[in-house]
């Protein structure tokens, strides 16, 4: 059986796949595009829904286009958006809200007041 690596990277405007093999050659790479919204000036959030739903997607193609059975992968490399923040219910999962995604300003200004009352390292 041979193994393989999937290597997921969860990004800014698209979420990605690449399986490779065991000497790191790629057998199979996806990409799909998700929606940014920009709801007020300095504002950026994602729609957590189309984040999983991409990265399921891209994952599946890769499995597909690859001929492998996903019980062939070894392992998984996950890289994501840096400080973008996701909530959801622990009850339901349901989302409580879009993302807000690393790039969103919309504490700027609160940031500024930490850092003139010295609250910076």
């Amino acid at each position: 059986m041979t193994e393989c690596l999937l290597a997921i990277d969860q990004g800014t405007t698209s979420s990605r796949a690449i399986l490779f093999d065991r000497l790191g050659h790629p057998l199979a790479t996806s990409q799909q595009e998700f929606t940014q919204y920009f709801p007020y000036d300095g504002w950026v959030e994602h729609d957590g829904e189309q984040i999983w739903q991409s990265t399921l997607e891209v994952c599946r193609r890769v499995i597909a286009d690859s001929g492998i059975g996903a019980g062939q992968i070894a392992g998984i490399g996950i890289t994501n958006q840096r400080e973008t923040t996701l909530l959801w219910d622990a009850c339901t999962g349901e989302l409580l809200h879009r993302a807000i995604v690393w790039q969103d300003r919309r504490t700027a200004d609160f940031c500024e007041q930490l850092r003139r009352a010295g609250h910076e390292p």
